[in-house]
């Protein structure tokens, strides 16, 4: 399919109209226009001899002009239409799977460096314990569209909605704590999840939150976001990340250190579960991911869709092409416009 990008630019083809009727010529110019072919400005004893000998071939200067009218008409329309960006248009069409709409929020604060985690007798981070929980998840979920969002002092989208789970995965992968800042936007987190999940079909709209309850940034409250999820359909799964011991340690700059302000806030965390409809899960627990599995599964799929998206091809080449040639013929031929010839 044939188009042009900016149409609207044709309003500049009379443009040289308007200018030849905007400035006129000068009387003195227009009638030196008329009076060129009668004026004679060589004087000779034998002038009828030389006019017989070199005779004034009128016609071909006509004809020289309307060439040069012709071919400066042509520069100008090449320009313009290039100007309007000709393409054409191939359509592409892309089939999307039934699946669920997944969107990943991952707690990227300074205190899922904490250490009040145990695997196989040996201390590892909180964000350990996220990365092996989310990336058993994320290989079970073939035909569901993933995304991912870290929050930290503020919320990112790392990744929007996709069928490449693989490549979500890798970014994950990559996430480390303090990325996103050292406070927790917990609430900002939960409202980005919203804001990115309310564009798909209502019955598949899944938050997955990851995080340990604290909020200390951001300039939306958890409640508050939860209850714009609940008012956009949106289910938000809770995985509890941390422990609530009073002294939690930490690597802070290659030293270990006990703080007190670190435990898990699991109020926060259910109540947002609460109001969304959805439920709240302990990281530790390993049935977590298997029951969030069977709720996900409970819900209804999003319908297959078939998005059709039209790839442009420039084609402005041909028309500016037209105007080079055009520019060249004025060039080769400079004689084809009329010349003035003024008195003394």
């Amino acid at each position: 399919m044939f188009e042009f990008h900016w149409p609207w630019a044709a309003v500049l083809l009379p443009l040289p109209l308007l200018l030849r009727y905007a400035w006129p010529l000068r009387p003195d110019q227009a009638d030196e226009e008329h009076l060129e072919g009668q004026r004679q400005t060589l004087l000779h004893p034998r002038l009828d001899a030389l006019q017989a000998a070199y005779p004034i071939r009128r016609p071909r200067l006509a004809i020289g002009g309307w060439v040069h009218r012709s071919l400066l008409a042509l520069l100008w329309i090449g320009l313009i239409a290039a100007v309007m960006r000709p393409q054409w248009l191939t359509p592409y069409t892309e089939i999307s799977s039934p699946g669920y709409d997944l969107m990943l929020a991952v707690d990227a604060s300074h205190s899922m460096d904490a250490l009040d985690f145990t695997v196989q007798g040996r201390q590892v981070t909180r964000m350990q314990v996220v990365k092996g929980v989310l990336g058993r998840f994320i290989e079970q979920r073939e035909g569901d569209r993933i995304g991912l969002i870290i929050f930290g002092s503020q919320s990112f989208v790392l990744s929007p909605l996709t069928l490449d789970r693989h490549a979500v995965q890798q970014l994950l992968d990559g996430v480390v704590a303090s990325i996103a800042g050292q406070g927790t936007a917990l609430g900002d987190a939960v409202a980005l999840g919203v804001k990115k999940l309310r564009e798909r079909p209502p019955q598949s709209r899944v938050l997955i939150l990851i995080a340990d309850g604290d909020n200390s940034a951001g300039g939306f409250a958890p409640i508050e976001a939860a209850r714009l999820a609940r008012q956009t359909e949106v289910r938000i799964y809770v995985i509890g990340v941390g422990s609530t011991q009073e002294q939690i340690p930490i690597a802070e700059d290659g030293v270990i250190k006990y703080r007190d302000d670190l435990t898990m806030n699991e109020a926060t965390l259910e109540e947002i579960a609460k109001i969304t409809g959805g439920a709240y899960f302990r990281a530790t627990d390993t049935r977590a991911l298997e029951e969030i599995s069977t709720r996900v599964g409970q819900l209804e799929k999003t319908e297959a869709q078939a998005r059709t998206a039209f790839i442009p091809a420039p084609l402005f080449r041909w028309p500016l092409g037209l105007a080079m040639l055009a520019l060249l013929g004025l060039g080769l031929f400079p004689e084809g416009r009329k010349r003035f010839v003024r008195g003394p």
